[in-house]
């Protein structure tokens, strides 16, 4: 069994930039590809980001890509999200995912792992 546990969200104006971590008990990381998700209020949780068990690729969704990055901490067991020129419409709460599978995966359905979240609030 993963435990995972989100933190570093909270309250930034825009243009600024949060950093949300993802650390993982109960079993390495070291083999599982790595997701962010995140929902918004009365919508569906929809992908934001994932990254291969090596950290070697990544893939973004459109409305993210060049402004946030995914990444691995040395031991493969943390995961993170650097998130630099936020706007209002990225506000949400923010989740982490353990997809057991060797592929990059953008689909909530093939990961078995869930965090419980962490809100990010980005004021205009």
């Amino acid at each position: 069994q993963v435990q995972l546990v989100e933190s570093g969200g909270g309250l930034v104006q825009a243009g600024g930039s949060l950093r949300l971590s993802c650390a993982a008990s109960g079993r390495t990381l070291s083999s599982f590809t790595m997701g962010w998700f995140r929902q918004c209020p009365g919508k569906e949780r929809e992908f934001v980001a994932t990254i291969s068990w090596s950290g070697g690729d990544t893939y973004y969704a459109d409305s993210v890509k060049g402004r946030f990055t995914i990444s691995r901490g040395h031991a493969k067991n943390t995961v993170y999200l650097q998130m630099n020129s936020l706007k209002p419409e990225d506000t949400a709460v923010y989740y982490c995912a353990a997809s057991a599978g060797g592929y990059l995966y953008t689909r909530l359905r093939d990961y078995v792992y869930w965090g419980q979240g962490t809100q990010v609030t980005v004021s205009s």
